[in-house]
C-alpha cells in the first residue's frame, strides 16, 4: 500500500520559518518526481515546488528564494524548507509522487498569522 504522510506543519508568524516533511512508502521513491503543491481556502491547488528523479528543481515564482525542495532517496522522504513566510502562503501543503502512477498525501496545515 503506498502512503505519503506530510508533517511539519503549524501556525508560524510572518517572517517565520517552517520545514515540511514526506515520508513515502509502498514506493521505490527514487524513481520518482516529487513535488509540493498548496490550496489556500477558496483557491486552487497549485504547484509550489518540484525536483525530478535527478534532483533538477523548480518552484512558483512567489515562493522562489524562500522555499527550498529536497529530498532523501535513501530514507524515502522529502523535504519543504520555507523561510520568510507571508500569510500569503497560509494553505494546505500536499505532497505528490508521480511515475508510473500518481499518489497524493493527506496534506498539513501552514497558517501564517501574527
Amino acid at each position: 500500500q503506498v502512503q505519503l504522510v506530510e508533517s511539519g506543519g503549524g501556525l508560524v508568524q510572518p517572517g517565520g520559518s517552517l520545514r515540511l516533511s514526506c515520508e513515502t512508502s509502498g514506493i521505490d521513491m527514487k524513481r520518482y518526481t516529487m513535488a509540493w503543491h498548496r490550496q489556500a481556502p477558496g483557491k486552487d491547488r497549485e504547484l509550489v515546488a518540484i525536483i525530478t528523479r535527478q534532483s533538477a528543481t523548480n518552484y512558483l515564482d512567489l515562493v522562489k528564494g524562500r522555499f527550498t525542495i529536497s529530498r532523501d532517496n535513501a530514507k524515502n522522504t522529502m523535504s519543504l524548507q520555507m523561510n520568510n513566510l507571508q500569510p500569503e502562503d497560509t494553505a494546505v501543503y500536499y505532497c505528490r509522487a508521480t511515475w508510473d502512477n500518481t499518489y497524493w498525501g493527506r496534506g498539513t496545515q501552514v497558517t501564517v498569522s501574527s
